[in-house]
């Protein structure tokens, strides 16, 4: 491979991306699963067609969009190359924080072991000196919560990578986080001070987010359902007291929503005041979600009038816990030049990059790319 090195001059962030989608090339991923699960698991089955998704197009592009897939007929997001030309070069952003995904198993030991190859697989073909030259990309330690012991030993096996900058988990495994079976994934992403995301997950469908009444049965009233799942993590990492526990610890959670953390907050608050001398948190409720819990952006839902948007972000103090995502290679991407007008002026900085600097502990420059479009 013909070297590839960044320019000695550099340029201030402007654009923190929290959610980008990388997708092993076929083939690829499965030299890096230990065994026995490679030969016992993996290899026999066919892998990739069991997604519970009904999304526009997706017979035709799978939900994403459809210049995303490259001219070798690999998968959208499979191409390092393609995917800084069309989301650092073209949409302006400087740092994407890239979050594999893998269907999951029903075995708690099948999970860990793809995590563990996840792991592998970013580190040698996103993050090498050969992919990441221009020092644009920021992989996720990819962790299996249902494993905690595991997940905190992969934990430590990644935290020293300079370009390793979160680790990543799953919402669906029960029970909820407050409980103390986590405690081994929490300590470690303290000791490492490694903030810890959560991105949706579609997973088998007895083990998906289960409103009051049963199953939901399309995938629109699964995205929706999707919020519930994280105000059940939000008001348990609150109640069960795991920011006392840990007071450094940060939560994102990603492409959950976010606009139902305002009304939570209120009737957070709401119920510790009156119950105050039985409830064990030193706080209220909305002081830790501030604190310690942010969210991205995308999806970004705004009503017919978006002057109770710009209400609700007021209200919320959104400059406290969003983040900018933009969702590649998704047909629901946001581009940031979109985004960032939707957002009050005076957070549109915290949001679109100040907040991801200090979240992920990213540099405050990188080397400047010629003819990259910028944001701001």
């Amino acid at each position: 491979m013909n070297e590839r090195k960044p320019a000695a001059e550099r340029i201030a962030v402007r654009c923190v991306d929290s959610d980008v989608h990388p997708v092993p090339k076929s083939g690829v991923l499965a030299q890096y699963i230990p065994e026995p699960w490679r030969s016992k698991y993996f290899l026999p089955r066919k892998i990739g067609e069991q997604i519970y998704y009904d999304a526009p197009d997706y017979a035709h592009a799978y939900a994403m969009r459809v210049d995303t897939f490259p001219p070798d007929g690999e998968f959208a997001g499979s191409d390092p190359d393609l995917m800084f030309k069309q989301l650092i070069m073209e949409a302006g952003a400087d740092i994407a924080i890239l979050e594999p995904a893998a269907y999951p198993a029903r075995f708690p030991e099948v999970n860990h072991a793809i995590n563990v190859a996840l792991n592998e697989w970013q580190a040698n073909h996103w993050l090498d000196s050969h992919n990441n030259w221009h020092e644009r990309w920021r992989g996720s330690i990819c962790v299996a919560i249902e494993s905690p012991h595991d997940a905190a030993r992969e934990i430590e096996r990644w935290a020293g990578h300079p370009y390793m900058a979160q680790i990543l988990i799953k919402a669906e495994p029960r029970p909820a986080w407050g409980d103390p079976k986590y405690n081994p994934i929490w300590e470690a992403a303290t000791k490492h001070n490694l903030t810890v995301s959560c991105h949706l997950s579609r997973s088998h469908h007895e083990e998906l987010p289960i409103p009051p009444v049963g199953f939901p049965s399309y995938n629109h009233d699964f995205m929706v359902t999707y919020s519930l799942l994280a105000v059940n993590q939000v008001m348990s990492l609150i109640f069960d007291g795991v920011f006392d526990r840990y007071p450094t610890l940060r939560i994102v959670l990603v492409e959950h929503a976010f606009n139902w953390i305002l009304p939570l907050m209120w009737r957070m608050d709401a119920i510790y005041e009156a119950r105050k001398s039985w409830v064990d948190i030193k706080r209220k409720p909305s002081e830790y979600v501030k604190e310690h819990i942010k969210f991205t952006t995308q999806p970004l839902d705004y009503p017919e009038d978006k002057t109770e948007l710009m209400r609700a972000f007021e209200w919320m103090e959104c400059e406290k816990i969003l983040l900018y995502s933009s969702d590649y290679p998704h047909w629901t991407f946001d581009d940031p030049r979109w985004l960032v007008k939707h957002l009050p002026e005076h957070a549109r900085e915290a949001v679109m990059f100040r907040n991801g600097i200090e979240t992920y502990h990213l540099p405050e420059t990188v080397p400047v790319l010629e003819g990259q479009t910028r944001v701001f």
